[in-house]
């Protein structure tokens, strides 16, 4: 936090220590009536799916008799995850995605604050209207999006492409070079609303006296925003980077639409369109072992993002 959050932070904290709470905690049986109706789905629907992945990771197909004999399923340790690694279609995929990410995710996260630091000013007007406008794009499914995009992306049909052509430009949003970030603007569409709900919640959190007592201290709205709002949400903006990070990796939907209309998206495009194409060949096994491998990728870089941005911020 900087010197004049700090100062305006002192002048509204008030002398005294903390209160005691006391009181006897509620019974165990009270917890587990609580807990069990979340509990229960979370076991069914997350963790016995994943073990069963996991299980079908160390699986393989052996045949007896040549090529045409018996097909049997056994243990067959690591040897899924060996041709994963051995595989250039997912590296090639896990590359995509991670330029992918590299650009989307900063862009995304930086017009989502941008949004929230001005519906949370006083100066602005018609609040309301620029925040059902921001969020409104978060209420489409993603598919839906993916269809309404694709039609303005469409050379045949795009009114857009029609208006840009008329003025001499001549774009391909489906083309080899363009059609990942055809891609990134449908998924920022979509999501800036989402993140901008989360940071401008956190911006609701900060007391009013804080922004009173930095004014005193001689600060500007502009100072005010970048150097007293911005590092006391860092929470909430490191949570929506770690989940935007987690939702590129699983990015399909989007690729998925364009592929209908657009021969520069193969089915390999992304790590999980890769995942699904195996397991459509009913290879579930390598599929498995391409998704557990996606979910450690995901879960290393959300981790140590986390992880590294925390100890940065003091948190």
């Amino acid at each position: 936090m900087t010197d004049i959050a700090t100062r305006a932070t002192r002048r509204v904290a008030s002398p005294g220590g903390r209160r005691r709470l006391n009181g006897g905690g509620p019974r165990a049986g009270t917890i587990f009536a609580f807990v069990i109706p979340f509990f229960l789905p979370f076991v069914l629907f997350y963790l016995v799916p994943v073990g069963y992945a996991l299980w079908q990771s160390v699986r393989v197909v052996r045949r007896t008799g040549g090529q045409y004999g018996t097909s049997y399923t056994t243990f067959g340790g690591f040897e899924q995850y060996t041709k994963v690694f051995q595989n250039d279609e997912f590296w090639s995929s896990v590359g995509r995605i991670g330029l992918f990410g590299i650009v989307q995710v900063p862009v995304m996260l930086f017009v989502a604050l941008v949004i929230a630091l001005l519906l949370d000013t006083p100066l602005l007007r018609l609040k309301s209207v620029l925040r059902i406008t921001a969020f409104m794009p978060y209420a489409v499914p993603g598919v839906i999006a993916a269809i309404m995009w694709s039609y303005l992306y469409s050379p045949q049909l795009s009114p857009v492409v029609d208006l840009l052509n008329g003025i001499g430009l001549h774009p391909d949003f489906l083309g080899p070079g363009a059609v990942l970030w055809s891609a990134a603007n449908i998924s920022t569409w979509l999501w800036t609303g989402y993140n901008m709900l989360i940071m401008f919640s956190a911006l609701q959190s900060i007391p009013q006296e804080l922004y009173e007592a930095a004014k005193l201290d001689g600060a500007s709205n502009w100072t005010i925003a970048w150097q007293i709002k911005v590092p006391i949400i860092a929470p909430s903006i490191i949570l929506t980077t770690v989940f935007s990070i987690i939702g590129t990796l699983q990015l399909y939907a989007e690729p998925a639409v364009l592929r209908q209309i657009s021969s520069n998206i193969s089915s390999t495009f992304t790590p999980n369109m890769l995942a699904y194409a195996v397991a459509s060949g009913n290879n579930y096994q390598q599929a498995a072992a391409i998704s557990v491998v996606i979910a450690v990728i995901t879960f290393v870089l959300s981790f140590g993002f986390m992880r590294l941005t925390s100890k940065r911020a003091g948190l």
